[in-house]
C-alpha cells in the first residue's frame, strides 16, 4: 500500500484528507457512519470568543451542483468548546483542527489563547473571511492588510501550526497567501465559499434571510483547483485544497494541482461516511498506478 501520510507545518497528518468546518460539526456527530481514525483529521465548525446566535432561517437552500449557506457561525463560543466539547472529541483517533473565526484581530487572538491551553490541539484554521467590524464590516481577507494584520497577530499568540483560509472572493487571491505566508502562516486552504444568491421566483424574494450567501459544492471545483494551482506556484508553505470534493478522483485532481492535503465540505451532507471512502479511492489509485508515496503526484502538474 501506498504512504499517504503528509506534514502540515509541524502537524503530521495519516493521510491527506480532512473535513472542512462547519460540515461536519464536531465529528462525533458522524462516529455512528464512519471510523473516525480513518482520515487525517477533522476541522470543527468555526469557533469564535463569545457564543453566536447565528443568522436567521432560512439560511441554507439548494442550488445546481451546490448549495449557499449562510449560517453565520452559529456556536456556543471557545469556553464552552474547551469545557465541554474537547474532552469528548480529544481522543477520537484523528487529528481534531480548531476553525477560528473573529469580528476584530482581538477576537482571534482570544480564542486562540485559549486554545493553547488545549494540549491535543495541534493547529488551528483561521477564517479570514469573517467581517473587520473595525473596518465597516469588510472581510479580513478580502486585503492583503488585513489578512496579514490577523496572521501576525495570531503568529505572536499561537505556536503550533497554524493554517490560514483564504476567501476566493478576491481580485488576486496569491497576493493575500504571499502577504500571510511572510507573517508567518504554515499552511493556507483554499478555498472557502464563492458569494452568491438565490431567489425565489414564485414569492419574489430571496431564498436566505441573508439575501447572499456562500456558494459551495461540486459548482465550485473548477474555480478552487485552479486557484489552488495558482497559489501552490507562489508559495513555499503547504496548501490545502477544497471545493466541492465527492470522491477521491476530485481529492487527486487538487493533489497534482499542487495541494498538500485536502478538505471534504458539502458532500458530507450527502454521503456522511464520504471522506472515508475518498481515502480508500485514493489508496486504490495509488495501487493502480504503482504509486508508493502519495507526495509523488502532489503538484505533478
Amino acid at each position: 500500500m501506498a504512504r499517504l501520510n503528509v506534514s502540515i507545518g509541524s502537524l503530521q497528518l495519516k493521510n491527506p484528507v480532512m473535513t472542512a468546518s462547519g460540515t461536519f460539526g464536531y465529528g462525533e456527530e458522524f462516529a455512528d457512519f464512519m471510523e473516525l481514525s480513518s482520515i487525517g483529521g477533522i476541522i470543527v465548525k468555526g469557533t469564535t470568543l463569545h457564543a453566536r446566535e447565528g443568522n436567521d432561517y432560512p439560511r441554507m437552500v439548494e442550488t445546481p451542483s451546490g448549495m449557499l449557506n449562510a449560517v453565520g457561525l452559529q456556536n456556543k463560543g471557545v469556553n464552552y468548546f474547551a469545557e465541554h466539547i474537547y474532552p469528548r472529541i480529544k481522543d477520537c483517533g484523528t487529528e481534531v483542527i480548531v476553525n477560528v473565526s473573529g469580528a476584530t484581530v482581538e477576537d482571534y487572538v482570544g480564542v486562540a489563547e485559549r486554545l493553547s491551553e488545549l494540549s491535543g490541539i495541534h493547529a488551528i484554521e483561521v477564517n479570514i473571511s469573517c467581517p473587520n467590524v473595525k473596518q465597516g464590516g469588510m472581510a479580513f481577507g478580502t486585503t492583503a492588510k488585513g489578512a496579514a494584520a490577523v496572521t501576525s497577530a495570531l503568529r505572536k499568540a499561537w505556536n503550533r501550526t497554524m493554517i490560514v483560509k483564504l476567501s476566493p472572493n478576491v481580485t488576486d487571491i496569491t497576493e493575500i497567501a504571499r502577504a500571510v505566508e511572510d507573517e508567518g502562516a504554515d499552511s493556507v486552504s483554499l478555498i472557502n465559499t464563492l458569494m452568491g444568491m438565490a431567489v425565489d421566483v414564485e414569492r419574489r424574494r430571496p431564498y436566505l434571510s441573508t439575501v447572499t450567501g456562500g456558494l459551495s459544492g461540486p459548482a465550485v471545483r473548477p474555480v478552487a483547483v485552479r486557484m489552488v494551482w495558482q497559489v501552490a506556484k507562489a508559495v513555499k508553505i503547504p496548501v490545502i485544497g477544497l471545493g466541492g470534493i465527492t470522491c477521491g478522483r476530485d481529492a487527486l485532481e487538487f493533489l497534482m494541482a499542487g495541494a498538500t492535503a485536502v478538505e471534504v465540505g458539502t458532500a458530507n451532507f450527502l454521503d456522511p461516511a464520504v471522506s472515508s471512502r475518498i481515502v480508500s479511492e485514493i489508496s486504490d489509485y495509488c495501487e493502480r498506478h504503482k504509486i508508493s508515496d502519495i507526495r509523488e503526484i502532489i503538484g505533478i502538474i
